[in-house]
């Protein structure tokens, strides 16, 4: 089929890649020039395990090509998907103005029928707004054309988006044209082969069911988060809490690991866009505004820790800092946690040493060069003259130090588990202090 593809950030790259393997005819359309060329050359311009390799093939193989020219790749597209960024505005809700203007575009350009897919994460109410643009622009011109709009939210993950996208665990479909269903359906035959994934439904729940699932996601973290600070002062262990919960099947394992708050380009925004689209409609959504606000003071919660170990005392100190990418398997920055540890040791005084394996030149371009930072090349040299070790970011090759060897590095001999993924025990055997999230022992140093 042939499918044009609005956006070349994670979700449209990702999508039009996965498409153009199925065996599509796809054409990616940005308005950046120098990153068309350079997808163009194979430089993909985001870290996503399997997508490089995927991308390169494909478009040597003639079925993803990428442009500038939006006139030529509305001509395209029998189905053109939107999925340009939706930040938040200065109230909080979601900014249209992308998704508008791409609407915009389609109507100027469009000849045929095709049916425009709404891939953005937008609020509910969108797909009636880029119906009424496209409109608007097809009568500007006194062009008839028909063409149909539908949601059809994307689930992938940072990090895993590759196979999310290849081997959906569902597929969500909100269109009120027959028409246009069937040409989706056709369109995710090959992703749907073993199981019927697809969920079908009209626009606006389909618009919501996005903002629902990543507001409940966000809300089981925000949860635990809270649990494990009560486990602190209570002198509980939150990883035993969450190892005795997580066994009822109601409850599950998944998303319930407590740690330095949530981050990335989804959770934040969607949670907020969401709580401002139920006060538009006149509904107070306490639940997602209480989600929110423990974000938000959860990222405060390592600095707290760090603090409270050298009695306020953090002028002079140097901390080693593994991880900053607001996840391990991206580059991906936005809201990561690490910004806002960086910012108030810089605030205190403290030097700061970093590595992040994926996130390097990220962290560059957001701080710069800076007396305080010193962005090294490996987890080692981040431990280099240092005082203290905290890690962020939950990246694989964080998982086993060794602990003797930190104990000889680290001046102050201390770590800081943003993540709990060490146990405490063996941590403190190797003459460490250890501090975790929502451990109860957290409050006490160790010898």
């Amino acid at each position: 089929m042939k499918v044009t593809v609005f956006g070349t950030g994670y979700v449209g790259l990702v999508t039009g890649t996965c498409l153009a393997e199925m065996g599509n005819q796809v054409v990616c359309v940005d308005i950046d020039s120098a990153k068309v060329d350079g997808l163009n050359k194979g430089q993909i311009p985001i870290f996503e395990p399997g997508l490089t390799p995927m991308v390169v093939q494909n478009h040597q193989e003639g079925r993803l090509q990428f442009t500038t020219d939006a006139e030529s790749a509305v001509a395209h597209g029998e189905i053109i998907f939107i999925a340009v960024g939706t930040p938040p505005d200065e109230d909080g809700s979601a900014d249209l103005q992308y998704v508008l203007a791409v609407a915009g575009t389609i109507g100027r350009y469009l000849g045929h029928y095709a049916v425009v897919v709404n891939k953005s994460t937008v609020p509910v109410g969108t797909a009636d707004r880029v119906q009424a643009t496209i409109s608007d622009a097809l009568a500007r011109r006194g062009a008839g054309t028909e063409f149909d709009v539908v949601s059809n939210p994307e689930f992938l993950k940072e990090g895993d988006a590759v196979k999310d996208c290849m081997r959906p665990d569902r597929i969500v479909i909100g269109a009120k044209s027959a028409k246009a269903l069937e040409v989706l359906k056709k369109l995710y035959a090959p992703f749907n082969r073993n199981h019927d994934r697809i969920v079908a439904m009209d626009v606006r729940s389909a618009e919501l069911t996005k903002y629902a699932a990543n507001a409940m996601l966000a809300t089981k973290i925000s949860f635990m988060n809270e649990m494990a600070n009560i486990a602190e002062r209570v002198g509980a262990d939150i990883e035993m809490v969450r190892h005795g919960i997580g066994s009822d099947p109601r409850i599950g394992y998944s998303f319930i690991y407590p740690g330095a708050g949530y981050g990335g380009s989804c959770f934040p925004k969607d949670v907020q866009a969401l709580e401002r689209t139920a006060r538009q409609y006149g509904y107070e959504a306490r639940i997602l505004a209480a989600v929110e606000a423990v974000n938000d003071r959860q990222k405060d919660k390592l600095f707290e820790l760090i603090s409270r170990h050298f009695s306020g005392e953090l002028q002079g100190k140097t901390i080693a800092v593994w991880g900053l990418a607001f996840k391990p398997n991206t580059d991906d920055m936005r809201a990561a946690s690490s910004r806002n540890l960086l910012a108030s040791l810089w605030n205190a005084g403290a030097k700061v040493q970093a590595f992040d394996p994926e996130a390097m030149h990220e962290a560059e371009r957001i701080f710069g060069q800076r007396d305080d930072l010193m962005l090294v090349g490996t987890a080692n040299a981040a431990l280099q003259n240092a005082d203290a070790l905290v890690v962020v970011t939950e990246w694989k090759n964080f998982r086993s130090p060794d602990f003797t060897q930190l104990k000889q590095q680290l001046s102050a001999a201390v770590v800081f588990d943003g993540r709990n993924i060490y146990d405490p025990e063996t941590v403190e055997q190797a003459g460490l202090a250890y501090y975790g999230i929502g451990r109860g022992r957290s409050i006490v140093r160790a010898d």
